[in-house]
């Protein structure tokens, strides 16, 4: 036998053979469309920093969830957007606040033909754009933060979330959100727990997309970079206060940590790849320096890779019609 004696290329050889031994693949049932519906919106509000990426008014928030759940996704992540925010965020707890009428409205329009998800965080509602409320001397106040976060789960349970994804990093948000749900009656509404959330540069585009009045960052209470030892005790201490699935947010930047919490848990692992992700790949496409359909079907195969079940992403309808059309 002529050297080599062993040949890899040979089940490269072909799309065929390609096909019929990858190792990963992505379904469109474990993708998750983020939405944003602002209030008082008569059309759709282009986001100039997430180019495809709408701000939806009610109405077209239920046409683009059906056309979303036509297509094959697995879920909805539903972000408000109020006309008026104040220091508490009281437009989160709100049940005519515009997340929770919106929630509503895609409660009836969509059923059970999808799962109906709702951020569960007060930086959209709050005037001065943090996750919790402020003590005297400006910083956040965890415990005050966590009183908060209990009556929007019941809120939104009850304008029907059928999972909610506590997301600012208090200590303690994941047990008092489950017992909050529990004795109001919602024993059955989901907890998926931003585990894992590093205060990074990539959620810069969101911030824009949810007009947030940030000054300052959220270094204090969101992740080190720099660490991994620190998600894996963060998802441990959200598991055992009741959580139904983790999340490591961002993706792409983060794979060894996705991997990592993945290999120690036995909870489904969701990841979020975040607007910078998507904003880099859609910059670069504009400029011609990237094929923009591989780049999206490839972080999406990475982050499937790296062990996140369910990927939230804001390809998620174009991916999900490219995945069924190469099935």
């Amino acid at each position: 036998m002529s050297y080599p004696d062993i040949r890899p290329r040979r089940l490269r050889r072909t799309p065929a053979i390609r096909r019929l031994v990858s190792e990963t693949r992505v379904a469109p049932a474990e993708l998750v469309l983020p939405m944003f519906v602002k209030e008082g919106l008569a059309e759709p509000r282009p986001i100039a920093t997430l180019p495809g990426v709408l701000q939806h008014s009610r109405d077209s928030l239920r046409k683009a969830a059906v056309e979303a759940v036509r297509a094959g996704v697995g879920g909805i992540m539903l972000f408000g957007v109020p006309a008026t925010r104040d220091e508490r965020g009281s437009g989160g707890t709100d049940p005519d606040g515009i997340l929770n009428v919106a929630l509503r409205d895609l409660s009836a329009e969509l059923g059970d033909s999808t799962v109906l998800m709702s951020d569960l965080c007060l930086d959209e509602f709050t005037s001065h754009g943090h996750c919790g409320l402020l003590a005297p001397d400006g910083s956040v106040d965890n415990d005050a933060t966590l009183a908060s976060y209990a009556e929007m789960a019941v809120v939104q349970a009850a304008s029907g979330a059928q999972m909610v994804g506590p997301s600012g990093m208090m200590d303690g948000q994941v047990g008092v959100v489950r017992r909050a749900l529990d004795a109001a009656g919602y024993q059955d509404t989901s907890v998926l727990a931003y585990a894992v959330k590093y205060a990074s540069a990539f959620f810069g585009p969101f911030r824009d997309a949810v007009e947030s009045a940030l000054q300052g960052d959220r270094k204090s209470y969101q992740q080190d970079p720099a660490n991994l030892r620190e998600s894996l005790r963060e998802v441990q201490l959200d598991i055992a206060e009741g959580a139904d699935l983790v999340m490591v947010k961002p993706a792409g930047p983060y794979l060894d940590v996705l991997a990592a919490v993945r290999d120690s848990v036995d909870v489904p692992v969701a990841a979020y790849q975040v607007s910078g992700e998507y904003a880099m790949v859609e910059a670069a496409a504009a400029n011609g320096w990237i094929d923009r359909e591989r780049a999206i079907m490839e972080s999406l195969t990475s982050i499937r890779r790296a062990g996140a079940q369910v990927i939230l992403t804001y390809w998620a309808v174009e991916a999900a019609k490219m995945l069924r059309e190469s099935y």
